[in-house]
């Protein structure tokens, strides 16, 4: 699995977008994944849907606490791609590693399934049957019985 992002904030009281690729490679695509998702520590902020935050408002209110945080998912193994994006807190520093944390979590979590579902081993059985020595002894005398009756001059 591969994860790329990107953090992005326009001057002023833009909040900071991130920006996500989340792509199986062929090997974990070929093995039919379940989906897998975590809880980040990315928060959910209020009004996510706008791209700014004036001062005093949403997270940016004294004694802001987020109530919720974002989900992560891998992507569905048919697919084997995620592009999204979150719009992520109004801070004044360009640091963030809930978001550096939040992919670590991801992955090691996806990482252990892959070894428990990787384990799993490919089966190709053939086999066969054919009627058994004791019933062929039981119905031998009638077959050749049948036959030599059957056989014309």
């Amino acid at each position: 699995m591969q994860i790329k992002w990107d953090i992005d904030r326009k001057r002023g009281n833009y909040r900071p977008t991130l920006k996500f690729v989340i792509t199986l490679e062929e090997h974990e695509r070929s093995i039919a994944m379940h989906a897998v998702s975590v809880q980040s520590m990315i928060p959910r902020i209020p009004n996510g849907g706008r791209a700014w935050c004036m001062p005093g408002c949403d997270e940016r209110a004294p004694g802001w606490i987020p109530a919720d945080y974002h989900q992560l998912h891998v992507p569905y193994f048919k697919t084997g791609i995620i592009k999204d994006f979150i719009r992520l807190p109004f801070q004044a520093d360009d640091t963030f590693p809930e978001v550096e944390n939040s992919f670590l979590l991801l992955r090691d979590t996806y990482e252990k399934v892959v070894a428990s579902v990787y384990s799993i081993e490919p089966v190709n059985q053939q086999k066969e049957l054919t009627t058994s020595q004791k019933t062929k002894e039981k119905i031998a005398a009638a077959l050749t019985a049948q036959k030599m009756l059957a056989f014309s001059f």
